[in-house]
């Protein structure tokens, strides 16, 4: 598992530095006005591969490559090949205000395509707002669950749940089983802060009673109690280094069962790499996808295609990303005319319901009009079920 671990982080890395130096020369030789007769259509995905979240992007990423390259296997997009350019960041400052820049300063660039994870893409949304470009640039299926962020603007579009469809998602369930006290864990302050609000809109809704539990390491009373919940099913509200930490502090009596429930930013392949499986400890993750192991199109095309381009195994998160690959690539084989940055937005502003390979979305005007959401259990002895 280890090896496994450290051969993506190189391939990555290594993956990074070759982004990056064709941005730059692309970005030099541009000119504005019309592109050449069968050049390249070029596509940019930023990721955000900060330690908090690069568990996260790293497998989006891999899915959105292999999705591009398998597009391009097919004979592209109308007889065009897809450049799909990843710029990698470190968290939200100065290095993504730079690389949206880079970006939208490029007439080549159509879109922006899955862009990941949640606060970079919120901190995108941002951006088009705050400093909107010369030449509006569509963000295309982002990694977003902030719900104001998602809202605003008419350059944004969509495609997964929200953080508060995810707990409802996953507190409906709690309810089904009876349950109704559950503890909360909030990884941080601000993910408190962020997470709060839609954890108590959705608990109340299905009659349940939160007990939020202290913030990890804010004091040795707090982490005692945290070590051995009283409830029996604890929702944990941050990423998965986060949870990993959490989980392995647990110490519960002999025959004492707890329950974990976390939202899809958690990877359950990285959890179980590093070990946390406990006899009497169960982890439950929505998802914004279908599990991998699905028999819809979509689900076989992406782990065919990470068969074919990549040595990965298949991950919910790297679904995701092939997903939102797929979604713009529908978008643009679709369209009549010259693909431009104004003609992709001006198609995406029109678009209607889509069928992905079986994974439908549906809109309501320019908005999503519901989402998908279901889950899967890391089970105490290692294994992960859907």
């Amino acid at each position: 598992m280890f090896l496994s671990t450290l051969r993506r982080r190189q391939w990555l890395q290594l993956g990074a530095a070759a982004s990056l130096a064709p941005w730059g020369a692309a970005h030099a030789q541009a000119r504005p006005g019309r592109m050449p007769d069968g050049a390249p259509l070029v596509v940019a995905q930023i990721a955000d591969m900060s330690p908090g979240q690069q568990d996260v992007s790293r497998d989006f990423v891999v899915g959105a490559r292999a999705a591009w390259q398998e597009i391009n296997a097919r004979g592209g997009i109308r007889g065009r090949a897809v450049e799909h350019r990843t710029i990698e960041v470190q968290g939200t400052g100065a290095a993504l205000q730079a690389a949206w820049r880079s970006v939208v300063d490029d007439p080549a660039c159509i879109a922006l395509s899955g862009c990941v994870g949640d606060g970079a893409a919120a901190a995108l949304a941002a951006l088009a707002r705050t400093q909107p470009p010369a030449q509006p640039i569509a963000q295309v299926a982002p990694w977003l669950h902030h719900p104001d962020a998602a809202s605003a603007g008419d350059t944004l579009f969509g495609i997964f749940p929200g953080y508060q469809e995810q707990i409802a998602h996953a507190l409906q369930s709690l309810a089904i089983m009876g349950v109704q006290e559950l503890g909360v864990v909030y990884a941080s302050a601000a993910v408190r802060t962020q997470a709060q609000e839609n954890i108590a809109q959705a608990a109340q809704a299905l009659g349940l009673r939160v007990q939020a539990l202290p913030l990890p390491g804010s004091s040795a009373q707090a982490d005692r109690q945290l070590a051995t919940p009283a409830q029996v099913i604890v929702l944990f509200a941050g990423g998965t280094p986060e949870l990993h930490d959490f989980v392995r502090r647990l110490k519960l009596p002999p025959g004492r069962l707890c329950y974990i429930v976390a939202l899809a930013d958690v990877n359950l392949q990285v959890l179980a790499q590093m070990g946390v499986a406990q006899r009497n400890v169960s982890v439950i993750a929505t998802q914004a996808v279908p599990l991998v192991t699905a028999g819809l199109p979509v689900v076989r095309a992406y782990r065919q295609a990470l068969g074919r381009f990549f040595d990965e195994p298949p991950s919910p998160l790297g679904l995701a990303g092939f997903v939102a690959a797929r979604c713009l690539a529908q978008v643009l084989q679709g369209m009549g005319g010259e693909i431009t940055r104004a003609a992709v937005l001006a198609a995406l502003r029109e678009r209607q319901d889509m069928d992905l390979g079986g994974f439908t979305l549906a809109f309501h005007g320019r908005r999503r009009s519901r989402a998908y959401v279901t889950q899967s259990m890391l089970t105490a002895d290692g294994r992960i079920v859907g």
